[in-house]
């Protein structure tokens, strides 16, 4: 199980900082608007850092003080931004993680340009070159129209029986197809030392089940938009009677919709965890051809897990019961689809018309040099070639230095709070310390890079790259099945802006594009550190001990390590949050799902106090000093609302809502409303729209 800092759910056809950062200046701050507080005036004042964002590492200029801290602490935080900031048209989000993607972006681009500029190239090097003109090549694309997946397509005309059906959706990981059985490589729960295969319900088109379920205008008018869709893609193939088959689509997608699991229920670890010999499948899971299907994956695959066991089995009486014509018919629309940002302008362009403009509310497409550095940034592409020569050049050691440590004085935070909690024994405590002292902390890049040996790039071949690539990582992973885990794998390319957890390893792992501001600043101040890059790794730490990161051992292993009393003290405050969040209505009619996005809440609302905690304890019992008349800890929480400051189009609010695992942006700035310090440090009332009565502030970690 990974879990990220953040992501985006839309399917686009994703101490100690040293104690030299810290300046003293003349204090003087405002608790609450109109409110003058002097704090100190006799500090003596020190010349400043060159922080990057403000003079300290707080865009205040970016604040809204005309609305109370305690009424809405996202616009207080961001709010003249927000107001002001018009989206760029190619974008349907964006905030402090797109602001630095963007910069990543352009990083790379300046990367690729000069090794395609370059002579004697080293093999790993030409294959950036040439993928990245292959992929700019607009004209050959144009030029080739569908023949480059024609092959795919006359694969899918001759599905004539069941079995050659079956044999396409094990083959659509190469094909880049689609089908309603999924099966992934991942680790065996229980052995985290073994790979396992693990099988579920896929196959949908639209970002979640709810979009074909709910009945409201907004959806209905999404599935029309849809359909029309389906309609023109395979118009593209000349399929007859487009709209007609369009319908088909739509209601055999809807079909597979209604068996599956709701997300928060395929969430539940404990629910997910169904394990089986390969021998005795097809016993449990009969009416479907596995021998034909594992046959097209590569896999041996002598054990599995079934990650949603009578949804597999709902979905095997659809695939008996639909008309093969129907199932040829989804997987050429889905096969173009999937491909469509490598093949011509108007395929592209078309498919851009519903899954960016309709579904996402994105004006115009990115750039296309800004889409080739995507297709190659992936873990199953060109992502660590590319995330070497990034590292070399723009992650400097002193970060990894400063972060490692920083890493240790939140594990030293947490093992003090792990210590001071109220509602769990000492038995679960020995437990859970065990679990801390065993994090293993990645930060930065791989200290092992990806090996291409054997990989074919070719400048004039796009989608056979691309298909290689599939075959080529496929192969690898295949090659490693009955091997050992390797603990040396990366989830993410170092130039990605994100973090993880993962909990087969219990590691915690940081890409270096994420460190920087505003998540980490070196020339920032402590307090600005500890409520960014501090929180995040209080975040990641926390999904060790969020719902289901809590179902895992130190060892990685899913067992059960507490009390059944310190469970039920835990669930109980995890129900606590879910329902706070669920509360809250971004779009009319439309909530968060507190229970989806629970392990994002936990971690942000635990990580935010681990943070909050290592920050106090850096002080070594002194007063921060107060700079631009904000003091310690109010720049402490307007750091971790400045990391959260974001804007959405409407319809990637909708998308996030009901397909991803994080709650919006301008939610998860609404945090810190669980910590007494951001009561002191912003003087919120009980008449204040965010304020929490002591007893309803939700504290787990």
């Amino acid at each position: 199980m990974q879990k990220c800092l953040t992501t985006d759910g839309i399917r686009m056809k994703k101490t100690i900082i040293s104690a030299a950062m810290a300046s003293i200046f003349l204090m003087s701050a405002c608790s609450k608007q109109g409110e003058q507080q002097q704090i100190n005036e006799t500090v003596a004042e020190v010349p400043r850092g060159s922080a990057e964002l403000g003079s300290f590492g707080v865009e205040l200029d970016a604040r809204d003080e005309s609305i109370q801290p305690g009424d809405d602490f996202f616009k207080y935080a961001g709010g003249t931004w927000y107001d002001n900031f018009e989206m760029p048209s190619d974008k349907t989000r964006y905030g402090a993680f797109d602001k630095l993607a963007e910069r990543s972006e352009t990083q790379i681009k300046e990367l690729i340009e000069d090794i395609s500029n370059g002579k004697n190239l080293n093999p790993e090097q030409q294959m950036i070159a040439d993928f990245y003109s292959a992929y700019m090549d607009v004209d050959a694309a144009n030029a080739k129209d569908l023949k480059p997946i024609s092959s795919i397509l006359e694969k899918i005309r001759g599905i004539n029986n069941k079995r050659s059906l079956t044999a396409a959706f094990g083959s659509a990981w190469r094909d880049g197809s689609i089908s309603p059985i999924v099966a992934s490589m991942g680790f065996n729960r229980l052995d985290p030392n073994q790979y396992q295969m693990s099988v579920g319900v896929g196959g949908l088109g639209l970002p979640d089940r709810s979009y074909y379920l709910e009945d409201t205008d907004r959806f209905v008018e999404i599935r029309k938009a849809y359909l029309a869709h389906i309609e023109q893609m395979l118009g593209f193939a000349k399929i007859a009677d487009p709209a007609q088959k369009a319908q088909q689509i739509l209601a055999l997608e809807t079909k597979i919709a209604e068996v599956q699991w709701p997300r928060e229920k395929r969430r539940d670890r404990d629910l997910s965890l169904n394990q089986l010999q390969r021998e005795y499948l097809t016993d449990t899971y009969n009416g479907f051809d596995w021998d034909t299907y594992f046959a097209q994956t590569e896999y041996q695959v002598p054990h599995l897990n079934v990650s949603q066991p009578q949804p597999v089995k709902d979905v095997i009486r659809v695939i008996k019961e639909q008309p093969i014509a129907v199932w040829k018919d989804y997987m050429t629309y889905h096969t173009i689809s999937n491909h469509a940002s490598f093949l011509s302008d108007e395929i592209f362009a078309a498919n851009f018309d519903f899954f960016g403009k309709t579904l996402s509310g994105q004006q115009e497409p990115r750039p296309r040099w800004k889409r080739a550095i995507a297709a190659m940034s992936g873990t199953q592409s060109l992502g660590f070639a590319i995330g070497k020569t990034y590292v070399e050049k723009h992650f400097p050691a002193s970060s990894k230095s400063q972060m490692a440590d920083l890493v240790e004085n939140l594990r030293k935070a947490l093992g003090e709070r792990i210590d001071g909690l109220d509602w769990m024994g000492q038995e679960t405590k020995v437990n859970a310390q065990a679990k801390l002292a065993s994090f293993v902390p990645k930060i930065g890049y791989p200290d092992v890079w990806q090996d291409f040996t054997g990989l074919d790039i070719k400048a004039d071949d796009l989608v056979g790259n691309v298909v290689r690539m599939r075959e080529f990582f496929r192969a690898d992973s295949a090659n490693k099945e009955l091997q050992k885990t390797d603990r040396n794998r990366w989830g993410m390319a170092p130039q990605r802006v994100n973090a993880y957890y993962n909990s087969s390893f219990n590691e915690i792992v940081f890409p270096a594009a994420i460190l920087q501001p505003p998540f980490f600043d070196p020339n920032a101040d402590p307090a600005v550190n500890y409520g960014g890059i501090g929180a995040v790794i209080g975040h990641e730490m926390g999904h060790g001990f969020d719902d289901q990161g809590s179902k895992s051992d130190a060892n990685g292993i899913q067992q059960n390590w507490w009390t059944d009393q310190d469970r039920a003290a835990f669930e109980s405050k995890a129900d606590a949050l879910a329902a706070q969040y669920s509360a809250y209505e971004p779009i009319e009619g439309n909530f968060v799902n507190g229970r989806n996005s629970l392990g994002e809440n936990i971690g942000d609302v635990g990580g935010l106090a681990m943070a909050y905690h290592a920050y106090q304890l850096s002080l070594n019992g002194k007063e921060a000093p107060v700079i631009d008349g904000v003091t310690g800890d109010q720049r402490f929480f307007l750091a971790w609302a400045q990391v959260w400051r974001e804007k959405r189009t409407e319809q990637s609010m909708l998308s996030q809502l009901k397909g991803g695992t994080h709650a919006p942006g301008r939610y998860r700035a609404l945090a810190p409303r669980n910590h007494d310090a951001w009561y002191k440090a912003f003087n919120v009332q009980p008449e204040d729209a965010l304020y929490l009565a002591p007893e309803d502030r939700v504290r787990i970690w």
